[in-house]
């Protein structure tokens, strides 16, 4: 039953709820348990533990058009390759060693360095856009030169299609991640130049707090409850709901009912997580009022020691 609920708070305000998905049958469960999209398709996994070459366009346009055919006309964001630090692409050769660092050459930065790999996957999606919702959704962007030039690969993939006689949506929507404290703190050129937004959490907040999440050493002080994070959050999405572009969290925080209530506070409407989050997140956003979470927040946001801010956050959930 809760499956087949309408998503909204007690006050009646719609909330959004889509899946985070790796590959094309995580998007089968997606449907199932009533995700409204794929708020994050994380497609390196169709380029990781390969032995053989790197997928070609025309295997990426069949794997994307796969999860746009499954999800029957529901928006479905791709996420251009995110290789580099915890993930390293398969098939051989000098790109299978990417480098470990979480602040080297990944994400966008890698893509625009390989602009022929980078170039292949924009026209497979593109071409499944021609089927549903496809989206391009574009990691860790931080620099204007870096958008100028993933717009003009775009461009340049939409011309090659068109004269190889290839369908495709030329209107393609196309959203950044915001994940880099420069991306959030220039919000407003994010907001200009993209159609939506989503907040990559895990990654914002281990750059925030200066933290590898992996060096075990410091992984203690990684921490989604942090002022500055919970600031900086609320200030992203303030400007992209007063801009009316859509904004999602697609992080751990997202599918974390614990904080579910602190998030719609916050006044987040669009939620993104593993598949298997989404009834818990659910449940709690049912019993939740958002005009009153809404007016205990500004408590929370200004408490800056541990104990007074235990205290507003208390209040704000109890």
């Amino acid at each position: 039953q809760l499956k087949h609920a309408k998503t909204e708070t007690a006050d009646r305000v719609q909330i959004e709820l889509f899946a985070n998905i790796e590959l094309p049958e995580d998007a089968i469960q997606a449907v199932k348990l009533g995700a409204v999209g794929v708020g994050l398709f994380r497609s390196e996994f169709l380029f990781m533990y390969r032995k053989q070459a790197l997928p070609d366009e025309e295997q990426q346009y069949q794997e994307y058009r796969r999860v746009v055919d499954l999800m029957h006309g529901l928006p479905v964001n791709i996420r251009t390759i995110d290789v580099g630090a915890d993930k390293a692409l398969g098939g051989g050769g000098d790109i299978s060693q990417t480098g470990t660092s979480p602040l080297g050459l990944r994400a966008i930065r890698w893509s625009l360095t390989e602009p022929e790999i980078f170039l292949t996957q924009l026209r497979a999606i593109l071409r499944a856009s021609a089927h549903g919702q496809a989206r391009i959704m574009i990691p860790m962007l931080a620099h204007a030169k870096e958008i100028d030039e993933t717009f003009r690969l775009i461009e340049k993939a939409k011309q090659q299609l068109h004269q190889r006689g290839k369908a495709f949506n030329p209107n393609i929507q196309v959203g950044a991640m915001i994940e880099i404290p420069a991306a959030a703190l220039m919000l407003p050129l994010f907001i200009n130049r993209f159609d939506f937004l989503s907040i990559g959490t895990n990654d914002l907040i281990q750059y925030t707090l200066a933290i590898d999440r992996a060096d075990h050493a410091v992984a203690h002080l990684y921490d989604p409850l942090h002022p500055a994070i919970l600031n900086l959050l609320s200030s992203i999405i303030d400007q992209a709901n007063r801009a009316d572009v859509p904004v999602a969290i697609c992080g751990e925080m997202a599918g974390d009912p614990a904080l579910t209530k602190l998030l719609l506070a916050l006044g987040l409407t669009d939620f993104s997580m593993h598949f298997s989050q989404l009834l818990l997140v659910k449940r709690e956003i049912l019993k939740a009022n958002v005009g009153l979470l809404k007016a205990r927040v500004p408590r929370v946001l200004r408490a800056y020691e541990p104990e007074e801010q235990a205290k507003a956050l208390e209040r704000l959930l109890s």
